[in-house]
């Protein structure tokens, strides 16, 4: 099993995290900058990614990019945003054959050269990005952030968050907003990202090589940047604690031949808490997996739903349920939903409940031990968390875990926001 990476502060505000090992036939590297969730820096942060992906000076376009791609042996350059807690994320990643397969040497530094190149030299025109290629992205995201409506469980689930977080920052969605995207331009865009390049925490993970003087030699070399004196904070992630007297209902029509309904709650339980496996539990017993109570109640016995699960949002504290429903069968729904939180809360649990979840939780940690991805996402959430474990760690707490945790992780959950998305009037029954 693999233990926790070899941590080294390459500059101001830089940790690189390395897993040494040969269990993979790639070098998986992933480069995460960290920004506050905010709605004036949403866009910028969700544009940005894209706009570099677009070119850097040597490469000054897709053609030259993609064919440099097939001279380093087919290697895969990717860009993303996400948001965890209230953090956005800026990530670029790499992911290549492993050069002692191929004998090549030259292979690594190269392609690591052309990722941190998409930020230290990317392509500049009249002292910001392509004028061209920013447009064309702003158009894109445009299209991604108005295409949430199509998936009608996101833009639920999305309205839901937005409305229960209010004026939290966790209600700003990943992608921005629409007003705030058209604001950009390429000169400014290219001063924000030279600015959080200079400033912003970084964390650089690298899975796959062995030679730690092979790996020292990077250092030096393709992740060597300039850095600011001192480095942003990053606010930390605001879970909230105070219980509400009124649960917050939100009726929402619209064309949708299935409705769907959104159960937001507040665990005030987040991932560095010492209840949080427990929690892990809860949320694995109410609707984390097929045999977990909102599946076999909701959907067997009662067949209200077409879906219905739970989730959590780890770092903010969060507990969504989500279910497919009629109309019709809404009350019904949310009362079976409710009954079965309280049955877990009372200690209303099996053995057999309990035995599955471990066996699920642990499978879930077998599979992320078996990719190069998946090892990267499981320490970088920690890494955001504050909560630093190994997998074996993980395991033995998972072990661990009685009714009687999960029945006091039970008892500081509390159901804050009921949304629903259908199709057909209900009148003032919500």
């Amino acid at each position: 099993m693999f233990e926790q990476p070899i941590v080294k502060e390459l500059s101001e505000g830089i940790r690189f995290h390395w897993l040494p090992t040969d269990k993979f036939k790639t070098v998986t590297v992933r480069m995460f900058i960290h920004q506050d969730l905010s709605r004036e820096l949403a866009s910028k942060n969700a544009l940005l990614p894209a706009v570099l992906q677009r070119g850097t000076r040597r490469f000054p376009d897709s053609i030259s990019l993609r064919r440099e791609m097939e001279n380093l042996y087919g290697a895969d350059l990717a860009t993303d945003v996400g948001k965890k807690g209230e953090r956005h994320i800026i990530e670029l990643g790499m992911d290549m054959v492993r050069p002692d397969l191929l004998g090549d040497k030259t292979l690594l530094p190269k392609g690591l050269q052309m990722m941190t190149d998409l930020i230290t030299d990317p392509l500049i025109e009249e002292e910001g990005f392509r004028r061209s290629y920013v447009d064309q992205e702003k158009d894109q995201l445009a299209l991604e952030i108005k295409s949430l409506i199509n998936d009608k469980t996101s833009y639920a689930m999305e309205r839901c968050i937005r409305q229960m977080c209010g004026s939290e920052r966790y209600a700003v969605y990943k992608l921005g907003e629409l007003d705030a995207l058209d604001a950009v331009d390429a000169k400014e865009l290219y001063g924000y990202s030279q600015k959080i390049i200079r400033e912003n925490p970084m964390d650089i993970y690298l899975v796959g090589l062995e030679d730690e003087k092979e790996v020292e030699a990077l250092f030096d070399g393709a992740l060597s940047f300039p850095r600011a004196e001192k480095t942003k904070k990053i606010a930390e992630t605001e879970v909230y604690r105070e219980s509400k007297t009124e649960i917050l209902t939100i009726d929402e029509v619209m064309s949708v031949s299935q409705g769907k309904l959104i159960m937001g709650y507040r665990t005030n339980i987040p991932y560095d808490h010492d209840l949080y496996y427990a929690l892990a539990f809860y949320n694995g017993i109410l609707g984390g997996f097929p045999h977990s109570k909102l599946f076999q109640n909701v959907r067997e016995k009662a067949s209200l739903a077409y879906f219905v699960f739970s989730r959590l949002e780890r770092h903010k504290g969060l507990m969504m349920v989500a279910a497919g429903i009629d109309a019709k069968d809404y009350d019904k729904a949310v009362e079976i939903i409710r009954e079965q939180t309280a049955a877990i809360a009372r200690g209303e649990i099996s053995t057999e409940e309990m035995e599955n979840t471990r066996i699920g939780f642990m499978n879930q940690l077998r599979a992320q031990e078996d990719s190069a991805s998946g090892l990267i996402s499981f320490f970088f959430e920690g890494c955001v968390g504050g909560r630093v474990n190994d997998f074996a760690a993980m395991m033995e707490e998972v072990k661990k875990v009685k009714i009687d945790d999960v029945v006091a992780a039970a008892q500081k959950i509390s159901l804050d926001t009921i949304y629903f998305l259908h199709g057909e009037e209900r009148g003032n029954t919500i």
